[in-house]
């Protein structure tokens, strides 16, 4: 049933999990999405931690929506507006907007790429956190959130504690629980099913008959290290 629910709604994509490492990784998932506690999901880039978020959303049972925000795709100054939102007025031509905090009120606000978090926005997220409360850029007053908080990096946060790049009350506050994507590599049983509901993915879209990989093509595909994982393969299948 959790299966079929997994397929139905984590974006109309299929979940896979042969190996036992990702088979892990989603028993980890299913026992703490009804909790509040934080969660951080760790792995290389392309391992799928956006799509743990999302079924990490789906088994919450919380009402609110799903809000996502790249952390590191942003300036600080922007990244601190559509986090928190930002008060009308405060420069000519400014209005009012609610961040992402406001707009994931009763669901969950993942945030890609937290590593990459500048050090003013680190404690800002940190006081949300304790307080479970925000104050738009340029406001004085406090907003009540109610927030489940994903974070996910390929970057040691550890190290960067040890530079002094990111803060250690917020390394601990995020990682209530942490949750290790193996990369494609450490999972190989998983490449013949990923490449089986790529093809079927794709063959939909394009409207085309489903064509089906020799023996030859899969032994490569299966050798491969994948240093771009998942999303590398889905990219190769296409």
């Amino acid at each position: 049933a959790l299966k079929e629910r997994w397929e139905h709604q984590i974006s109309g994509r299929r979940i896979v999990a042969h190996a036992p490492a990702t088979r892990r990784v989603l028993e980890l998932a299913e026992r703490v999405a009804p909790r509040s506690v934080s969660v951080l999901l760790r792995g290389e880039s392309g391992t799928g931690k956006e799509l743990i978020a999302k079924l990490l959303h789906v088994l919450s049972g919380r009402t609110g929506p799903l809000v996502a925000l790249n952390c590191g795709a942003l300036p600080e100054s922007l990244l601190e507006s559509e986090l928190f939102g930002i008060e009308g007025g405060v420069a000519t031509g400014v209005q009012a907007r609610r961040g992402k905090f406001e707009l994931a009120d009763g669901g969950t606000l993942f945030l890609d790429e937290i590593g990459d978090a500048p050090p003013p926005v680190q404690i800002r997220l940190l006081r949300a956190l304790q307080e479970r409360e925000i104050t738009r850029v340029g406001g004085q007053r406090p907003i009540p959130v109610d927030v489940r908080l994903v974070a996910a990096t390929h970057r040691p946060l550890e190290g960067l504690v040890a530079q002094g790049t990111f803060r250690e009350d917020l390394y601990y506050r995020l990682r209530g629980v942490e949750i290790e994507i193996p990369p494609l590599r450490e999972r190989r049983e998983d490449i013949p099913h990923l490449v089986r509901s790529f093809v079927e993915e794709f063959s939909r879209r394009e409207n085309i008959p489903t064509p089906s990989f020799d023996r030859e093509a899969l032994a490569l595909l299966l050798a491969f290290d994948y240093p771009g994982n998942v999303r590398e393969l889905q990219n190769v299948v296409e």
